[in-house]
């Protein structure tokens, strides 16, 4: 059932970020927690950044850019899969207009974090604090939106409660990580640098959950991975059946009765037919002969005046 599906993606972006900051820290501490040149003078223990700007900053650069590019992606499959409706449709404009906003927002925090891993705080400290505030604040924005999006979803698809659950988990998200960012920007302010450094690694780690919150939004789209959207029915209705050859062959008998339906035979007659070509003789292969018929009919035993005679036995 499960497979490899889109709850991956998200799921992907998780392990990598969090990965990332194990790596990180626990270089600093096997190191010997070394005090980095981008430490305050009274700073013990050092930011993210400030190990990012040493010689884990190619790690650095790269798994935080694999793991928000595929977040990113995810955005964009959750808006796809909503819109074929493989998770629960949008019904209303200002709904997709808050998950375009969202996949913008989030657009933009990745660019933040991917900028300020280039920019380290060590070479370019004012610019790594701007796309410090870029990081964090597109992402926080692209979760009111996502928010915003779900609250509305839910109140027209109660039936999902899966919708609400993820409603809330990104809500409690959202309160937790402007608390943390808050205070965050106030201890580096006041100059208390080892508490602002040990809530920058809580942001970090909570960003985390928040994006394996997505692996639940994405479960419903494992139940309809076979799921054809109502345009594709449309279609294909208005095509009509299909055959499988040029020739109209039919496997087993089972394609349409294209021949009339009157003068039935009687029920005592063994060569008697019945509509979709399945003969009642019991020398004639069945539903599972994978025998392949012209038009349904086997050639020995259609009526020489194309006319079909019916059982009355239904």
């Amino acid at each position: 059932m499960w497979g490899i599906s889109y709850w991956a993606i998200p799921l992907f972006s998780s392990v990598v970020w969090l990965a990332m900051l194990l790596a990180m820290i626990l270089s600093w501490i096997t190191d010997g927690k070394p005090h980095y040149p981008s430490m305050g003078p009274t700073q013990d223990i050092a930011f993210i950044s400030d190990v990012g700007a040493q010689r884990l900053k190619p790690l650095f650069i790269a798994m935080s850019a694999v793991s928000v590019v595929s977040l990113d992606i995810a955005f964009l499959s959750e808006r796809w899969l909503r819109h074929s409706g493989r998770l629960a449709r949008n019904t209303s404009w200002w709904q997709k207009s808050y998950s375009i906003l969202s996949i913008i927002a989030a657009i933009v925090g990745a660019a933040g974090i991917i900028l300020l891993s280039i920019f380290d705080t060590w070479r370019h400290p004012r610019l790594h604090d701007v796309f410090l505030g870029l990081f964090i604040g597109g992402y926080v924005i692209s979760a009111i939106f996502i928010c915003l999006e779900y609250q509305r979803l839910g109140v027209h698809h109660r039936e999902h409660t899966i919708i609400q659950i993820s409603f809330w988990m990104k809500v409690t998200f959202i309160i937790v990580e402007l608390a943390l960012a808050i205070g965050f920007g106030v201890m580096r302010q006041t100059d208390h640098w080892n508490t602002a450094a040990i809530l920058e690694w809580i942001v970090a780690l909570v960003f985390t959950f928040y994006v394996l919150s997505f692996f639940v939004d994405f479960i419903p789209a494992v139940r309809t991975k076979n799921h054809q959207s109502r345009e594709t029915e449309v279609e294909m209705a208005m095509e009509g059946p299909e055959t499988t050859s040029e020739t109209g062959l039919y496997p087993d008998g089972a394609g349409a009765n294209v021949y009339p339906t009157s003068n039935a035979f009687t029920n005592q007659d063994p060569n008697r037919y019945q509509p979709n070509g399945f003969a009642a003789h019991p020398n004639t292969r069945g539903i599972n002969g994978n025998t392949y018929y012209a038009d349904g009919h086997p050639d020995a035993l259609k009526p020489a005046n194309g006319r079909v005679p019916l059982t009355s036995n239904f």
